[in-house]
């Protein structure tokens, strides 16, 4: 076994491997850029190297450099996670003609895997089915579109050398083909260095099923059953669970029989997973091959008991198997759901911004238990434009799916988060949904279930501005009603419970919801007792902090008798409110101080919505345009951001050409009424 580690990558796989190998014995190395000089993933290795700049291919994509950090700390190995250089057969052979083991697959089983194009050729020699398409090397635009028109719409274009949803588009006829092509292989160049693509026919309403693989130098090859990863947005997915749903032991063999063929096929070594498209008849299809570890591994683990890192790190090391297919047993259902700074009511749009609070419910770290967080950042961190904006991995085990599901209600209503938005309230939702709770799948669960998993704004209960108010008092010394003294004080200043001479006080707040609607309510004191008025009702009102069993406070109010009880996060001007195990979000607005914002950008303008790359601009000052008509792209977290007009109207100026980079909140076209 090796005595030093380095983990090339970075956040919660970073963090994992590290925890493993410390358990194992080994010395562990984390190299990082300048954006994670102060990151969990550094903190929690031996030593750490720094290898370059924020953007990835500045560093965490510079192979000289990791490989460079390995011989200066003397490690013998290298895990690349997943991501970056896990899938990048060159890094791979680097590494072996340094000397150093590469805790992963062959450079040559990558290089097979590494085209979808080729892979796919590879797989039907291997009598592995395969879904219906073009997957040749000729890329000419005009002979892809006659491939798509042949093969019959809707098509899927993928990129040959992608993976996570990046360079996919759907489309669903002829016309739409062009715009659709070029999108994807600007994509595809960005990430991963190559725009060649291929084409299938897009199944309808089809699951996404993996198969976990593991094979050793010593000719020994297994599957760990599958994962069923149909819920997806923009192609990537935000739910995992093991055994997937319905499965029947015969099609489970079937298919790990399948996936086990197709890493024999490129003589594969080390973790693998195996993905296919099925059909609601049983069919199913080969899609690619992933030759690294996958972020929803942790559900496999879950169900079988075993540490997949550790099995990595022993095959990496010369060693066998740790077990045989005969001895591998699966037990219970494990759910996984990935935690990300976004806002899935404005298109899963990436949340920047610092993670002022982040808490989660009672867990283990990166170990088997009934809840589990992998999380690779704390309290304080930033969530920048230069990566992945997940938090964390939640993962919950239960004896059947339905217990898991409760456990997964209960753990995501528990988790505490302020200073950017994120997807926890509609991962709550999901949990829910009729469709999901029944094993309805496929991977167009959320736009099938779009109206249930985005209800319309209704009307904000009375309880969560009532307990923003009250923190904002008890924050500025107000005893609150179960507060004041049982005796009557020598001195009424003593107390701060709002009293003043002529017995009357009131307090407006000026409260701002998610989608910047005001919240207005006031707080009234009349004698002793609090009266809280909202669109002309009147509510009596008490409230006090109580101590919670697991530690800490929370603010219980009383509303006309009824009691309400909550946590609320106070972040400068953002009140987080959580009420019955959904978060709320409120903004305390002071007209005043923000007179000048609201008055200095033209009503007319768009901004960017995160920082970014200028990728193409569609329109040039004097063209008239309409509602819903492309403006410009650009390129953030990895992923392109179309932007479309509001309204109709006619540009007045464009302020940035392709290529250039821009700031959050920045300017971008300015459009006046036609």
């Amino acid at each position: 076994m090796f005595e030093t580690l380095l983990i090339a990558n970075r956040g919660e796989i970073a963090c994992r491997v590290a925890a493993t190998a410390r358990r194992m014995g080994l010395r562990t190395v984390a190299v990082y850029s300048d954006a994670d000089a102060h990151s969990r993933h550094v903190a929690a290795c031996d030593m750490a190297v720094h290898i370059g700049g924020a953007e990835p291919r500045a560093s965490y994509l510079r192979a000289d450099a990791i490989i460079a950090a390995a011989k200066q700390t003397g490690a013998q190995a290298i895990h690349p996670g997943y991501g970056f250089l896990s899938e990048n057969e060159a890094f791979a052979q680097a590494c072996a003609d340094a000397g150093i083991a590469f805790v992963g697959p062959p450079a040559s089983a990558i290089a097979a895997m590494g085209s979808k194009s080729a892979a796919k050729a590879l797989m039907e020699k291997a009598g592995v089915p395969l879904v219906p398409g073009y997957h040749g090397d000729e890329q000419d635009p005009d002979f892809l579109r006659r491939q798509a028109d042949a093969i019959g719409y809707p098509v899927l274009i993928k990129a040959s050398a992608g993976g996570g949803g990046k360079g996919m588009r759907i489309v669903e006829s002829s016309v739409e083909f062009d715009a659709a092509l070029a999108s994807c292989k600007r994509e595809a160049a960005s990430s991963f260095g190559s725009d060649q693509v291929l084409i299938e026919r897009y199944l309808l309403k089809p699951r996404h099923i993996e198969i976990q693989v593991f094979a050793d130098s010593h000719g020994n090859y297994v599957h760990l059953f599958e994962r069923d990863c149909s819920v997806q947005r923009r192609h990537q997915k935000v739910i995992e669970e093991a055994p997937a749903p319905g499965m029947t032991e015969e099609r489970r063999r079937a298919m790990g029989e399948a996936a086990v063929a197709a890493a024999r096929a490129v003589g594969y070594v080390g973790a693998g997973t195996v993905e296919f498209i099925a059909e609601p008849d049983g069919r199913f299809y080969f899609m690619e091959m992933n030759t690294r570890l996958q972020v929803e591994h942790p559900v496999t683990e879950m169900i079988t008991g075993l540490d997949l890192v550790e099995w990595q790190l022993r095959v990496a090391a010369g060693g066998r198997l740790p077990a045989a297919q005969h001895e591998l047993e699966l037990s219970g259902h494990a759910i996984e759901a990935r935690i990300y700074a976004e806002n899935p009511e404005k298109g899963f749009l990436p949340s920047i911004g610092t993670l002022d609070v982040l808490e989660f419910p009672d867990h283990a770290e990166f170990a088997l238990a009934d809840v589990r967080v992998d999380g690779g950042v704390r309290t304080g961190d930033t969530i920048t434009p230069h990566y992945d904006p997940m938090i964390a991995k939640l993962i919950v085990r239960g004896g059947d799916r339905n217990e898991a599901r409760a456990r997964m209600l209960r753990a995501l209503g528990d988790i505490r988060v302020a200073g950017l938005q994120t997807n926890i309230a509609f991962l709550r939702r999901l949990m829910a949904d009729q469709a999901f709770a029944a094993a309805d799948l496929d991977t167009g669960l959320i736009e099938r279930r779009h109206d249930a998993l985005f209800p319309p704004n209704g009307t904000l209960p009375d309880a969560v501005p009532a307990l923003a108010a009250a923190a904002i008092l008890q924050s500025q010394g107000y005893a609150g009603t179960a507060g004041r003294r049982s005796q009557t004080p020598s001195d009424p200043w003593d107390v701060a419970d709002g009293w003043r001479v002529s017995g009357h006080h009131a307090r407006i707040f000026n409260f701002l919801d998610a989608e910047g609607q005001p919240e207005d309510i006031e707080l009234r004191r009349d004698g002793g007792q609090w009266t809280l008025l909202r669109n002309g009702e009147s509510l009596a009102l008490e409230w006090a902090a109580e101590a919670r069993d697991t530690g800490g406070e929370r603010l219980r109010v009383r509303l006309d008798g009824r009691d309400h009880a909550g946590d609320v996060l106070l972040a400068g001007e953002t009140i987080t409110v959580y009420l019955d195990g959904v978060s709320h979000i409120l903004r305390l607005h002071d007209a005043v101080a923000h007179a000048q914002d609201e008055g200095g950008s033209p009503g007319g303008s768009l901004t960017a919505p995160m920082p970014g790359k200028i990728i193409s601009v569609a329109v040039r000052a004097g063209d008239t345009v309409k509602s819903g008509d492309t403006l410009l792209v650009m390129e953030a977290m990895k992923m392109e951001h179309t932007i479309v007009s509001p309204r109709d109207g006619v540009v007045e100026e464009v302020f940035y050409q392709p290529g250039d980079q821009v700031a959050d909140g920045a300017q971008l076209i300015a459009i006046a009424e036609a």
